[in-house]
């Protein structure tokens, strides 16, 4: 364990599973010692800082929804009171609520935008002046093809996404003077829980539309998160990494 990332601490939220369980796992094989945070699943949370430890790394787990702004304080201002700083911060926590607008719940387009946007929010603004005190650190949020492309039935979840690109432009330019890097990684489909539950026939049609092939794996997604993460990246801010097969090509 150890490259790039050595003596760097760097909170994944959403990481118990898919994307983010392997974002955490690629952090901690550069060296970074991770905080693998889970709204609900104790055991599979745990099962990733296990998983990092018996390769050598560091990890911790911790459990609070990124939509409540008082237990993300909470957390970060213990993180920062423990190390001395937060250096990099993944922003992977989302859900969704799929529904055709016009039969979509008030509550299931709130409570989409609260974890997917809000979420992204309370935890830049909380791990932000650590970062800027430091003069270093790297943000990498992760986005969506659909947040480009649009998608039936996610009108939440694009909004959400869509938001999360500009948001991201503009955190960028507040604080790239003080050595701090923000970025969007966008993944097209990957092979996690959500695709799973997909029927075979919507996975086949996927298929058809992506240039490569296939659908990505969780770790396609984490290799552009590490390197956006690293020292060598430290002259991109405010980008979109599409990491989709070639399903969209902006």
């Amino acid at each position: 364990m150890g490259q790039g990332l050595d003596g760097k601490v760097a909170v994944v939220t959403g990481a118990s599973r898919g994307i983010g369980r392997a974002v955490a796992l690629r952090l901690a094989a550069e060296g970074a010692a991770v905080y693998v945070n889970y709204a609900g699943n104790a055991r599979a949370a745990e099962e990733v800082r296990e998983a990092v430890a018996a390769a050598g790394g560091t990890a911790w787990t911790a459990q609070f929804d990124v939509a409540d702004t008082s237990a993300v304080d909470a957390f970060f201002a213990e993180v920062v009171e423990r190390h001395g700083g937060v250096h990099v911060l993944v922003n992977n926590a989302g859900i969704t609520r799929d529904s055709l607008l016009a039969r979509m719940k008030e509550a299931d387009w709130d409570r989409v935008l609260a974890v997917n946007l809000k979420g992204v929010f309370n935890c830049c603004r909380a791990a932000a002046m650590a970062m800027l005190k430091q003069r270093w650190g790297r943000v990498v949020n992760i986005g969506s093809v659909v947040g480009a492309m649009g998608n039936p039935g996610q009108t939440n979840y694009a909004a959400a996404k869509a938001g999360l690109e500009g948001f991201t432009k503009s955190f960028a330019r507040e604080v790239a003077s003080r050595g701090v890097t923000a970025n969007v990684v966008a993944p097209g489909f990957i092979e996690t829980d959500m695709t799973a539950a997909l029927p075979e026939k919507a996975r086949d049609r996927i298929l058809t539309q992506i240039p490569l092939g296939r659908m990505g794996r969780p770790e396609d997604v984490a290799a552009a998160v590490a390197f956006l993460a690293g020292e060598e990246a430290g002259y991109i801010t405010g980008h979109v990494l599409h990491v989709n097969g070639g399903l969209w090509m902006p």
